[in-house]
């Protein structure tokens, strides 16, 4: 993770917007992405580190998440990706075990989007 991209969780947890928790749960997954070969930066993975940090921060609040317009469109958008779909499920499952923060679907649907984008700008490299 580059110092942008660090400052940007930092900032987040500082300034009250998320619980200490989600902000090193988010951290944590963006490691594993790093440790996958995938290049975690405020560049490629700014968006999908606030969209995740807000969404579990809502579910752990209490607040509703809504279902998107959008979602049948986003979902078709996927079935190009299965890969960045089972990784969302499996952050949604780690999510739910970890905080008790459990995604619908639609969050995990875009989840899946942020995580096709990265793949696409990050291509995994093998490890050595």
């Amino acid at each position: 993770m580059d110092d942008q991209l660090a400052l940007r969780i930092q900032l987040f947890r500082e300034g009250g917007q998320v619980r200490p928790e989600v902000a090193d749960f988010v951290a944590a997954e963006l490691a594993a992405l790093e440790a996958d070969g995938r290049t975690v930066t405020e560049a490629t993975a700014g968006m999908l580190t606030s969209h995740l940090m807000m969404a579990l921060t809502r579910l752990l609040n209490g607040e509703p998440i809504e279902q998107f317009l959008t979602d049948d469109q986003v979902a078709a958008e996927l079935a190009g990706h299965p890969d960045a779909v089972a990784r969302a499920r499996a952050v949604s499952a780690r999510a739910e075990r970890d905080l008790g923060a459990a995604l619908p679907e639609s969050e995990v649907n875009f989840l899946g989007m942020h995580l096709a984008v990265l793949a696409q700008q990050s291509p995994a490299t093998p490890a050595p």
